[in-house]
């Protein structure tokens, strides 16, 4: 699957403690619309992992293409990465807001949990979303990063005269 590009988000939330966990993840993507649901896949046994799972919530900050310094951070073992970069809690979030990295959060609460090998695919129902319109989203592919605005700006390929134009 490291063939296929994704968006790069950071899960996050607060454990038992009220201490702010996060992990970088990018096994995740939008399940139904009504309800609202998306999906994200965690390593089983992490601090992240377990304290989504411990309080039923999370929150899903998906990055900006300037913030793969936060990818980075949050895919290491660092245990100052709250220290590191700037986010805030509001009120009723279910977990810390990554506020210059993130393009997007969605608030989510846990309605079911999978256990899969070493990971866990966590279903959400969302429960609020803040985004701005005016970042491109990070991406993630063949163990490098992208930048949307790159992509984006890519010619389409030359079609020869009378080739259907095929849509995805």
């Amino acid at each position: 699957m490291s063939a296929f590009p994704s968006g790069v988000g950071v899960v996050t939330a607060l454990d038992e403690n009220a201490v702010p966990r996060g992990m970088t993840c990018s096994s995740l993507a939008s399940v139904a619309l009504d309800p609202a649901v998306l999906v994200v896949c965690l390593r089983a046994g992490g601090p992240t992992s377990d304290a989504v799972l411990g309080s039923g919530r999370f929150t899903l900050n998906l990055l900006h293409e300037d913030a793969r310094d936060v990818s980075d951070l949050f895919a290491s073992q660092r245990p100052d990465r709250f220290e590191r970069v700037v986010w805030r809690l509001p009120l009723g979030a279910s977990g810390p807001h990554l506020t210059e990295a993130a393009l997007a959060t969605a608030d989510c609460t846990v309605v079911r949990a999978v256990p899969f090998g070493d990971h866990t695919a966590v279903f959400g129902h969302v429960t609020r979303v803040a985004h701005t319109d005016t970042a491109a989203p990070l991406l993630y592919g063949r163990r490098r990063y992208a930048r949307w605005s790159a992509a984006a700006a890519a010619p389409e390929p030359r079609r020869t005269e009378g080739e259907p134009r095929v849509r995805p």
